[in-house]
């Protein structure tokens, strides 16, 4: 099994503990955030990452912020909290998981405002922990609902990380790889490297080793040559916001898979709780797309690879169209040919 990616520890005065992914696979090393600002840095450097994750690190980052709030008058209270959410949001834009967290602490804390502030504090703890549990019990359903596209004999392109890492402890796209180990079935899956952070090769390939599950490292450039082969019989990877038409933003490259995908008659799923949809908007051209620094690319682990003073464009997330997706996996159900309509049909309005 994955190690647990992110925790709480104590009570409400206690801490965020969290593997500092940007260190694997070469140490396994644990940090512990105590007040806003580490766990703001831990969010913005990706030492967590992965929506689930992020939604995580939301609402445990806000019993940090919380914690130091030394007041027992109701409206002050509320005016820091919002400073806190304001605050945590605007370290990443584009998961969509890091607002829904936010904004469940938030609702928590109205909804008991009638309360003592000591009170509703302890309410927000308990709420945070049951994020963190709740995340855990849908990956694994995710699992179930997704497994059954894997065959025996089959090879699987993934592509980033939507593992254990990426979540609590079981993943999203590679918990529909561990199901269906877990079920017996011998499959092989490819994962693209994914540039320039090099997720998929530092993440993914180490989890699914340690899963026991046989996978083979590639180059994002090679995934056409490696379908034209037919090495793959479909495509599997996670999502970080995915609106109300099922468009997708995923990790850089993600698009590009979709269309060699389509090209080949491969099918393309995408695995993602139903926390991961933003119904508030139409369709993927809404979705904010982060920019990063140019160092992850001219710099990438401390070596420069290219001239000093190039300009470089450095978007982390590209958007698939509901249109190239063969299904949306998520804990509630499968969306088929994902459209409007048929979100709704799973969702609900």
């Amino acid at each position: 099994m994955p190690l647990p990616t992110i925790e709480w520890e104590g009570n409400i005065e206690g801490r965020v503990r969290l593997i500092d992914q940007t260190l694997l696979p070469a140490e396994i090393k644990y940090i512990y955030c105590e007040d806003l600002k580490s766990i703001w840095r831990a969010i913005k450097t990706l030492m967590v990452r992965g929506a689930p994750a992020i939604g995580i690190a939301a609402v445990t980052g806000v019993l940090l912020g919380i914690k130091d709030i030394r007041t027992d008058d109701t409206e002050a209270f509320f005016k820091e909290l919002k400073n806190v959410t304001n605050y945590l949001g605007s370290s990443r834009p584009t998961a969509v998981n890091l607002f829904w967290g936010l904004s469940r602490m938030e609702r928590v804390a109205w909804e008991n405002r009638d309360k003592p502030v000591h009170t509703i504090k302890e309410i927000l703890l308990r709420e945070a922990i049951n994020v963190q549990n709740e995340d855990k019990s849908i990956c694994r359903q995710i699992g179930e609902n997704g497994a059954k596209f894997i065959k025996d004999g089959d090879g699987v392109l993934t592509h980033c990380n939507a593992g254990g890492l990426a979540t609590a402890d079981y993943g999203t796209a590679l918990a529909v790889m561990f199901k269906a180990k877990e079920n017996g079935k011998k499959f092989k899956v490819y994962a693209d490297e994914t540039r320039p952070l090099l997720q998929g090769a530092r993440l993914t390939t180490w989890e699914l080793m340690h899963a026991g599950i046989d996978v083979t490292l590639i180059c994002d450039n090679m995934a056409a040559h490696v379908m034209k082969l037919g090495k793959i019989q479909c495509v599997i990877v996670g999502a970080d916001r995915i609106a109300a038409n099922g468009d997708a933003a995923n990790k850089i490259g993600t698009y590009g898979v979709s269309i060699l995908a389509k090209e080949h008659g491969i099918p393309f799923y995408v695995a993602a709780p139903v926390s991961t949809f933003d119904l508030n908007i139409t369709s993927g051209d809404e979705i904010p797309i982060e920019e990063r620094s140019s160092e992850e690319v001219t710099c990438g682990f401390g070596k420069r690879t290219a001239p000093e003073g190039v300009k470089v464009f450095n978007p982390a997330f590209d958007v698939t169209p509901a249109k190239n997706i063969t299904a949306i996996i998520t804990e509630k159900g499968v969306i088929e040919k994902p459209s409007t309509e048929n979100v709704q049909k799973i969702l609900g309005k």
